[in-house]
């Protein structure tokens, strides 16, 4: 899976990693959910972070075509509460 992470680039994330993925993901979307901005706060920056470590970062030159975009560690609950929903942005 290639996740670009806006304004940081794109990660290979290995198979083996996705279901963690999924799992802070989903974590996302209750917590959207809810409307609990000090556990947003908190868990999406863990998300940034998990792709990150996890993931091989795409060297620049090459061109591929992102699978999920994870939008940038700036965003706010307000904005989140169209993208975390349903499924979220990794489906199942």
């Amino acid at each position: 899976m290639i996740a670009r992470l806006m304004g940081l680039g794109q990660y290979h994330i290995e198979d083996r990693y996705i279901d963690d993925l999924n799992t802070i993901d989903n974590l996302i979307v209750e917590i959207v959910e809810k409307d609990d901005y000090d556990s947003f706060n908190k868990t999406y920056p863990e998300l940034i972070s998990y792709v990150q470590k996890h993931g091989t970062p795409v060297p620049d030159g090459e061109i591929v075509e992102s699978d999920i975009i994870i939008p940038p560690d700036d965003l706010t609950l307000e904005e989140a509460k169209e993208i975390f929903k349903g499924q979220g942005i990794i489906e199942d």
